[in-house]
């Protein structure tokens, strides 16, 4: 291709490349749907303790299961909002992402004693850690 044709072509990739650029933002935003589970794991004497960012979430749409010494967090976010100009409905945006995650725990967790409070988008929980068992040694017949 001469360099005069190229020249010919460069307003339509510049006009190309802007229109990208006006789109970006908005791809962008469109990955905040699925939201992610920012946790704080701490272990004190026989117990875990975990805090766990869900901003957006409610009580009832949280979701948490132990598994021996598995930890598995759950939650629904549930997005609406709306713009009005002069009383008139201008945008409108519903948006519902899902985020699960999991973590393997050293000791086995007493799900009898696990306890959980939500406040203000934090999740706290409180898992008591399972006595050791003792090895049991089997005699072969």
């Amino acid at each position: 291709m001469s360099q005069s044709q190229q020249n010919e072509l460069l307003p339509l990739e510049s006009f190309d490349d802007a229109f990208r650029g006006f789109l970006r933002p908005w791809l962008e935003r469109q990955g905040e749907i699925s939201p992610s589970i920012k946790i704080d794991l701490s272990e004190t004497a026989g117990a875990y303790r975990v805090k766990a960012d869900l901003p957006g979430v409610r009580k009832e749409d949280i979701d948490i299961q132990i598994d021996n010494n598995r930890l598995t967090l759950s939650a629904t976010v549930k997005r609406e909002s709306q713009d009005q100009v002069q009383g008139k409905v201008i945008r409108s945006e519903r948006q519902v992402g899902y985020a699960s995650r999991s973590l393997w725990l050293d000791k086995a967790v007493d799900e009898a004693k696990a306890s959980a409070r939500f406040e203000n988008g934090v999740l706290e929980l409180t898992l008591p850690q399972k006595p050791p068992t003792e090895t049991r040694k089997i005699a072969v017949d």
